[in-house]
């Protein structure tokens, strides 16, 4: 039986992290994945989906913008096979980087599917059928969650899909129903429709992006409808049918409506994806619980990522992975995630941290909220990107920032700074002393908080 120090169950965000610190803090540490390094994340989820935004975003800019900025072409057109390819590379590359970080660090990567048998044993299944036993002291188990059915609407791979097959059609579609409209199901109703396809997105909650700010879930939404996505929130699916040529669903919102579409993409949520073997005690939404250093009911065994529940975010896996391994072997009081930005990477993109205005209130927290837009801004004037705004959400008596919010160009970029300054308690003054550079969007931030003080100066 080998033995180790560690045992890593699950190769993404929280399982490769949590490998490498290990091995960093020199204890001798096995990686199992069923499928390749990087997980969901790198592999079928956060990476490759950038990718085909970035196509998307391209692609929609040089058909309806490129008079605009000087540009003429006479047969613009797109190809679909290249566009997932260069998707699927990007991501074959990045899952190269962990398997090289794994050989850099010394930690075994070792492909196949994992089981407990118990505290301190792991059997290893290959897909040639052989197994082996694992033994450490210590296990984390970090195998993360899978795309979850719509009950009485079961995945077929083909006109019923998850987000996994989205990514990898090998035709476009001409029509899709996405239902949901969290960041997996906007992300892709953004992509869809920038490449022609007829889309219809389908949200239960009252919003888009339900997790939002309100005011930004529905600036959103009113950019979704200008580009031509049929976007009905607020309603709920009755009715689904499923053949091999399409799909036929019934909704109810404002008004009884019919649609079909050749395909139909679920993005409800997602579901945990458990090891198999001794049983962990798991939450009432079936995530495995852990106690405030990331330990499972038993001895020795430790859950980080997707797996032990929300936020499901690839950086706050990553976080709570290494705070878990520390905590195993240094004797450091582990630390429970408080602060996370969240991302979304349409067009415009949504990013925030912290509180929205509508948390704040119903807290009954006294506030204060400044706003900025970029029509306003001269580098997104400069730069043709003027849709959005920066909000920023203010405490009284101390003036302290709880929260923020952006949808813009650049978004997911901007927020780091915001989520900094939460942690570090800044307060309105420190964050108006900060010189923000000209001409740049992040000047935004600086003039939002202004404009909550009534201090800003071009606005």
């Amino acid at each position: 039986m080998n033995a180790y120090d560690l045992i890593v169950v699950g190769g993404g965000p929280a399982g490769y992290v949590g490998a490498i610190r290990a091995a960093q803090l020199g204890k001798k540490v096995a990686c199992v994945e069923k499928e390749r390094a990087g997980g969901t994340c790198l592999n079928w989820g956060c990476i490759p989906t950038k990718s085909l935004l970035r196509n998307a975003e391209l692609f929609h800019l040089m058909k309806h913008r490129a008079e605009e900025f000087g540009f003429g072409f006479d047969n613009l057109r797109h190809d679909w096979g290249k566009i997932i390819k260069r998707s699927r590379d990007v991501a074959d590359k990045n899952a190269d980087g962990i398997e090289f970080l794994f050989k850099k660090n010394k930690v075994d990567y070792i492909r196949g599917e994992a089981s407990l048998d118990k505290a301190g044993v792991v059997t290893v299944k290959a897909a040639d059928g052989k197994t082996q036993k694992l033994e450490a002291s210590k296990i984390l188990l970090a195998t993360g969650v899978v795309s979850r059915p719509m009950p009485g609407f079961p995945f077929n791979g083909k006109t019923v899909i998850g987000s996994r097959e989205a990514m990898v059609m090998t035709t476009q579609p001409k029509s899709i129903v996405i239902i949901g409209a969290g960041a997996i199901g906007v992300e892709f109703a953004y992509f869809f429709n920038a490449f022609g396809t007829k889309v219809t997105l389908v949200e239960m909650m009252p919003n888009i992006l339900p997790l939002e700010d309100t005011e930004i879930s529905q600036t959103l939404e009113k950019a979704f409808v200008k580009l031509g996505i049929n976007v009905l929130a607020n309603t709920k699916v009755v009715k689904t049918e499923a053949s091999n040529e399409g799909v036929k669903l019934t909704v109810e919102g404002r008004k009884h409506e019919i649609f079909e579409a050749e395909v139909c993409l679920v993005a409800i949520g997602v579901q945990p994806l458990l090891p198999g073997g001794a049983a962990v005690k798991l939450t009432e939404r079936g995530y495995i619980q852990t106690d405030a250093k990331y330990q499972t009911n038993l001895p020795g065994v430790y859950a980080a990522g997707d797996i032990i529940g929300p936020p499901l975010l690839a950086h706050v896996a990553s976080y709570e992975a290494t705070q878990a391994v520390e905590g195993m072997f240094t004797g450091q009081q582990p630390k429970k995630v408080s602060v996370f930005p969240s991302c979304t990477y349409c067009q415009p993109q949504v990013a925030s941290v912290g509180l929205t205005e509508r948390a704040a209130r119903e807290k009954g927290l006294k506030i204060k909220v400044g706003k900025f837009p970029f029509t306003a801004s001269g580098k997104a004037r400069a730069v043709g990107e003027t849709d959005g705004f920066v909000k920023l959400i203010f405490g009284e008596p101390y003036d302290e920032l709880l929260g923020a919010h952006i949808i813009g160009a650049e978004a997911t970029e901007m927020i780091a700074e915001l989520g900094l300054a939460i942690t570090l308690e800044a307060t309105y003054e420190e964050i108006e002393a900060t010189i923000h550079a000209h001409p740049t969007l992040s000047e935004a931030v600086h003039e939002a908080t202004g404009q909550a003080f009534g201090t800003a100066i071009h606005i």
